[in-house]
């Protein structure tokens, strides 16, 4: 058993939960969903830009930048989780609970400290599709192939190193035990993101 099956339990784990087919862990839901718009628009070839409400933590605004899209802000109020239109990715920060997922998306996770999982880190990208999930898992980790050495890879994918650690993913499993089936969504203050200069009209760095 290698160190690093574990995060493959988590991610299964959390994806049976979730009413979803996989599971990619990574660090954060902020990289799980910069990887998610990326995937849209390399694999899926979207070229335009997307909107996320006004109020929401400031590392969804990074992502989307990071991933290269355009940002346009929406002044709706939302809890729990909302769709990141037109491209099918759902933050879900706030919300975590059985058959959460929404089949055809990619659909974000958090796991931090003040979220309904508080493992303390990490997020998770959760799919129906064997493609989307072979290729995000790859990405996550280097663009690295599972099991192939480093010298013996190829790298012919975009790589981010942006994996869960095994110890993570260990208390995450310990956590699952005792998860509720059912979970109120979390609600939260944000400041107003379409306020700040470095947001305006930006289309990647």
């Amino acid at each position: 058993m290698g160190v690093y099956d574990v995060v493959k339990d988590f991610e299964e784990r959390v994806a049976e939960y979730a009413g979803a087919n996989y599971g990619v862990a990574v660090n954060s839901c902020t990289n799980a969903l910069m990887l998610s718009m990326f995937f849209r628009r390399v694999f899926d070839s979207y070229s335009g830009s997307v909107t996320i409400p006004a109020e929401t933590y400031v590392g969804v605004a990074y992502s989307v930048i990071n991933a290269g899209l355009e940002i346009n802000f929406s002044h709706e109020k939302w809890k729990g989780a909302y769709t990141i239109e037109p491209i099918d990715v759902i933050d879900s920060a706030l919300r975590f609970k059985r058959n959460m997922y929404v089949n055809g998306s990619l659909y974000c996770v958090s796991f931090h400290d003040k979220k309904i999982l508080p493992v303390c880190d990490g997020g998770m990208i959760l799919t129906n599709n064997i493609v989307e999930y072979e290729i995000l898992r790859r990405m996550r980790y280097d663009g690295r192939k599972p099991g192939v050495s480093v010298f013996d890879d190829n790298f012919t994918l975009p790589g981010f190193h942006c994996h869960m650690k095994p110890d993570v993913a260990a208390r995450g499993l310990m956590l699952m035990d005792a998860v509720k089936d059912y979970n109120r969504d979390l609600e939260c203050e944000y400041p107003d993101l379409s306020k700040y200069e470095i947001f305006e009209g930006r289309n990647g760095w």
